[in-house]
């Protein structure tokens, strides 16, 4: 089984929108038993709550829903549990690549090099923003997923 961790800074934003997206992606395509989804942050100031509200109800205009997803912090064993841990921006990849033990065979890498056509390189944080940036949170994630599942049948051969 193929595992994909996302991650951002608190996990309330952006990577339970990814988690959100993608299964849905792995759910469309017949794919959601072949691999495990979860999403972190490498923050622990959210542990245990829900998306936020804002980031809920953006995912649910679109179809998804984000409700029984719940905030935790990235552990050390995440890097040998998961196949993938994709940070949503620079920053986070940074943490992430000091967190990565070397003996790791996680591939841990940027998102959004998995979208095609993205207009920019990083998933920003929406935290602090306006409601328009949890739309284009989605957008972006959106691509990334097509992409992602793309990569994903290509090094597993799924289907």
């Amino acid at each position: 089984m193929s595992s994909v961790l996302f991650v951002c800074l608190g996990n309330i934003c952006r990577s339970p929108t990814a988690e959100g997206v993608f299964r849905s992606t792995l759910r469309k395509a017949g794919l959601a038993e072949t691999i495990r989804v979860d999403s972190a942050g490498t923050g622990a100031w959210h542990t245990g709550e829900p998306p936020d509200i804002r980031a809920q109800d953006a995912a649910s205009r679109r179809g998804y829903d984000l409700s029984a997803i719940r905030s935790r912090q990235v552990r050390g064993e995440d890097f040998f549990e998961f196949d993938y841990v994709l940070a949503m921006d620079w920053s986070n990849l940074q943490e992430l690549r000091s967190l990565k033990p070397d003996d790791s065979s996680s591939v841990v890498c940027n998102l959004l090099g998995y979208a095609q056509t993205a207009p920019t390189d990083q998933v920003t944080d929406t935290y602090y923003g306006s409601g328009d940036g949890f739309e284009t949170v989605l957008d972006l994630v959106e691509q990334a997923s097509n992409g992602l599942l793309t990569e994903l049948r290509r090094s597993k051969e799924l289907d």
